[in-house]
């Protein structure tokens, strides 16, 4: 007996164009003429001379069938983002007074931790899907090189934001493939991956081979510091136990952090901010600096070139070729045009946005007015996907009155006090590392007085939420902080 039934499947074909979109976000200020650079010695037929607004000539419609894939092929941006993601918004770059003057102040910085991964991605050898996938992984990881969010809400957020469906095995091997890049424990889950995939890395010895044993199978007891139970269950000698736990403290809890750290001291470039909010008598502007970006147009000689190919294509083949060859270059500086503004257009509403919602700072220049805000607020209000936010927050910079910010900085959870009254994470931690630092050395706080400490004043949360905001910080538990 035949068993039918009918099954709906969202798919969608990933081009190398959709992949360089997506990428254009990324894409900070100081390497946006870069980029433009590239694509102009690439294709002649992008220019950045005088204006030109001349119509390419439309295809009739007794052209050929070759020739009608490549005019199907023609870029328009909405084959590569919903159109409900935008049609309720109006995107502006005009908001300059006719006396603005933009004041660029040089900020010292190296290439990003993410940017850095996105380079390894690029000489691994995945087809266009699985660049996709593994790009869009490389999103969700944060700025200690964690992959905080499971993957199969990440497999949702493809296929809602994408229609592009994923298995969990195909997302495993992408995400094994992303934790193979550097540094080590790089996309890790856990602490405990994170170490794990350090400690796999280092040359194989007795030390190491312990160090791993301990790491995957006594995990737990390694953390509870029950040494006694790890000696007896893998039956080795207290040396051979102090060995391994020390190759284990030699590993990174965060790899994302320790990049930054290199970064730091090593060779640094300079940028101007991506951003500026400015004050005009009392009224603050957010302006998308775009002095880097100069005016593209399509090149006249190949639109020229192109109408006349067009009319001789049917006296030989290698006009025909030719026709299509040009039509090809414009189609692609098209594109890159239409991308370009698109980014423009982006990146303006979604400072817009955070400038909006934490308004209250950039008119006072107070941390303590920085409102909760994670990177869904913001992707609920721009209607874009959260990894593409916290790729703009994690390669992105402001210029405000009061300094200069990564855009990651005014993101922070929220908690609730006693009185119900909403507060940012950033004013619990720093009444965390006050108190911790006027505590008794020789009898430290530890997490749970910590937590009484926050009840105390007003503010209720557990002792694991204690624990994360004191790794953050970088300040080691109770016991490690004890002094003799």
């Amino acid at each position: 007996m035949l068993d039918q039934k009918l099954q709906q499947k969202l798919q969608q074909k990933l081009s190398s164009q959709q992949i360089q979109v997506i990428k254009m976000l990324e894409i900070p200020t100081m390497m946006l003429e870069q980029r433009i650079k590239e694509e102009m010695e690439d294709n002649p037929a992008l220019e950045v001379d005088e204006q030109f607004d001349e119509q390419i000539p439309e295809q009739n419609d007794h052209d050929d069938e070759e020739t009608n894939e490549v005019n199907d092929d023609e870029f328009s941006i909405d084959d590569y983002f919903n159109e409900d993601e935008y049609s309720n918004y109006k995107f502006q770059d005009n908001n300059k007074s006719g006396d603005y003057e933009h004041k660029e102040i040089p900020f010292s910085v190296g290439n990003s931790f993410h940017e850095n991964l996105q380079e390894q991605l690029g000489l691994l050898n995945l087809n266009k899907h699985e660049l996709f996938v593994a790009d869009f992984i490389l999103g969700n990881i944060d700025e200690e090189g964690y992959l905080r969010r499971d993957l199969e809400n990440i497999s949702d957020d493809i296929l809602f934001a994408h229609n592009v469906e994923t298995s969990d095995e195909e997302l495993q091997h992408i995400l094994h493939l992303v934790q193979s890049l550097d540094p080590a424990g790089v996309g890790a889950r856990n602490l405990q991956e994170c170490l794990l995939l350090q400690i796999t890395r280092r040359p194989k010895t007795a030390t190491t081979v312990t160090a791993t044993e301990i790491l995957r199978n006594y995990y737990s007891e390694f953390t509870k510091r029950h040494y006694d139970k790890i000696l007896h269950s893998l039956e080795i000698e207290r040396d051979d136990l102090k060995d391994a736990i020390d190759e284990i403290m030699k590993l990174n809890p965060k790899p994302g952090n320790a990049y930054s750290d290199v970064l730091q001291k090593g060779t640094t470039q300079f940028i101007v901010p991506d951003f500026t909010i400015e004050d005009h008598n009392g009224k603050l502007s957010v302006h998308l600096h775009s002095r880097n970006e100069p005016e593209l147009h399509v090149s006249k000689s190949y639109i020229d070139m192109y109408t006349q190919y067009k009319k001789e294509e049917s006296s030989s083949k290698s006009n025909k070729e030719a026709a299509q060859f040009i039509r090809q270059k414009i189609d692609a500086a098209k594109w890159f045009i239409d991308a370009i503004k698109q980014r423009k257009n982006t990146l303006l509403h979604t400072m817009q946005a955070i400038f909006e919602y934490q308004k209250a700072f950039f008119e006072t220049g107070d941390e303590a007015r920085l409102k909760p805000m994670i990177l869904k607020d913001i992707a609920e209000i721009v209607g874009l996907d959260i990894s593409t936010i916290s790729r703009v927050a994690n390669s992105k910079y402001v210029q405000t009155p009061y300094g200069i910010f990564q855009l990651k900085h005014f993101f922070s959870e929220s908690m609730q006090t006693d009185t119900g009254e909403e507060v940012s994470s950033r004013e619990i931690k720093a009444i965390l590392q006050e108190n911790i630092e006027n505590e008794n050395k020789q009898n430290p706080f530890t997490d749970e007085q910590l937590a009484e400490i926050l009840k105390d004043k007003g503010y209720i949360i557990a002792r694991r939420t204690v624990a994360k905001y004191r790794e953050q910080l970088g300040i080691p538990v109770g016991r490690l902080r004890k002094e003799v």
